[in-house]
Formats: C-alpha cells, sequence, structure tokens
C-alpha cells in the first residue's frame, strides 16, 4: 500500500493566503514589536504562573483528604440549609 499526498496550489487572490501572508509578512518585519511581545510574555508568565504558584493556593485539596467530591457536595448541602 502506497501513499501519496498531493499539495494544492493556494491561489494568491484567497482571502486565507491574503490573511496569512498579512500576518507572516507583519510578524517578519516587525522590529518593535518584537520587543513588545517579549514584555506581554513576560506578563503573561507572572500572572499565570508566579501568582497562581505564591497567591492561590489549593484550597480543596488541603481541606478535603483525598475526598473532593464528597467534600465538595458537603459543602454546597450545608450552605443551602
Amino acid at each position: 500500500m502506497q501513499i501519496v499526498i498531493t499539495t494544492v496550489p493556494m491561489n494568491k487572490n484567497s482571502f486565507f493566503y491574503k490573511a496569512f501572508n498579512l500576518y507572516y509578512e507583519g510578524f517578519r518585519n516587525m522590529t518593535l514589536g518584537r520587543t513588545l511581545w517579549a514584555i506581554i510574555i513576560i506578563k503573561l508568565f507572572i500572572i499565570f504562573v508566579v501568582l497562581k504558584l505564591f497567591f492561590f493556593p489549593n484550597f480543596l485539596k488541603q481541606h478535603a483528604d483525598g475526598d473532593e467530591a464528597g467534600y465538595v457536595a458537603t459543602e454546597l448541602t450545608d450552605r443551602a440549609k
């Protein structure tokens, strides 16, 4: 059994080609943008990793003692009363 992979040439007037080319050329030619993207990535790292580690402890793991589903069910039913 032989697998043949063929590629379909993309029409240069199609929407997808124009959209891809816009982003490709834009990212390839940017100078100040690379610095801005680096700042954005560093900020996202700080937000999602550092803040998560230090300011949002795993409350459920500390209080459930292995039975997370039971703990949540108990808390929901007790608060509903």
